[in-house]
């Protein structure tokens, strides 16, 4: 079980700008308004009750987030054009999409020429993606064990999936097992300072209760250790930055306890100064 409290979401934002204030991004004016806000925070009874969590596996996590996980979803605005760009240089040919969902990424590389097996840990995310290409190889299966001969396929790629697994090590040792010598990989995933924020999955139930799929935040360094102890080299990395917020001040963060990001919009300052020039994601682009 997990214990999640609002308050302790603002505190968090209002600490990491107070610390970047530290080190000298910001004036005595903005901590002094820091530490007001913080007092008025600590007075607000709305943000003192929290809610409990229960974690669900990713397979029963994104069972309940199928039928809604295709929209709309910001984070595709982020990962399919750096995508869509590192596919532009690669030649078509056979592709696993690892860890498919629902498609999308399936999808793309069809549209490109590739001739695609997808495989899912989801029996209904998979159920969305055979609507969505009726003629593709979509196969039941994990990252860690892949349903997909040796060095069958030229391309792999992976969308927001590798949070949930404890071990990047076991999931590229198995990319580079499918790969053909030459192959490339290109992995899209949630950026550890975002994983830090709560930027992962949280659901409900089907009685409305608040659960929780695995998320790991996994470092930079735990990518490429990864990845050259599985025989890759790094080709490249993207770790695209979205646009400073609006600075708006919400007065009702919505459902909070499905999506804590949210709660960001409580304390606006805090939060632009805590996330300027923090990545949403990190892309990279592995060549075996």
């Amino acid at each position: 079980m997990g214990y999640e409290q609002p308050l302790s979401y603002v505190l968090g934002m209002e600490g990491l700008a107070l610390l970047r204030a530290f080190g000298g991004e910001h004036d005595r004016a903005f901590v002094a308004a820091r530490i007001a806000e913080i007092r008025a925070l600590l007075d607000d009874p709305a943000l003192a009750e929290g809610v409990t969590s229960t974690p669900v596996s990713t397979v029963d996590g994104y069972g309940l987030w199928a039928p809604t996980y295709d929209g709309p979803n910001s984070a595709f605005d982020v990962d399919e054009p750096v995508l869509a760009e590192i596919l532009a240089e690669l030649p078509p040919g056979p592709a696993l999409d690892a860890a498919c969902g629902t498609g999308r990424y399936a999808a793309l590389l069809t549209s490109r020429g590739h001739d695609v097996i997808g495989v899912d840990a989801s029996p209904d995310m998979l159920d969305h993606a055979r609507k969505r290409l009726p003629a593709a190889d979509f196969r039941v299966g994990d990252v860690t064990a892949l349903p997909v001969a040796d060095s069958s396929v030229d391309l792999v790629t992976c969308g927001l999936a590798l949070t949930h697994v404890p071990s990047l090590a076991p999931v590229l040792a198995e990319f580079a097992r499918v790969l053909r010598p030459g192959g490339h990989v290109v992995i899209a995933d949630m950026h550890p300072e975002r994983v830090l924020r709560g930027a992962v999955p949280s659901l409900r139930d089907a009685e409305g209760r608040p659960v929780r799929v695995p998320a790991h935040r996994h470092l930079i360094g735990d990518y490429v250790r990864a990845a050259l102890a599985a025989g890759f080299q790094v080709r490249r990395c993207v770790e695209p930055v979205l646009p400073p917020p609006s600075g708006e001040r919400a007065t009702d963060p919505g459902p909070w306890d499905v999506w804590p990001w949210s709660l960001a919009a409580l304390v606006p300052e805090a939060t632009a100064a805590a996330d300027a020039g923090i990545p949403v994601m990190v892309v990279w682009h592995f060549q075996l």
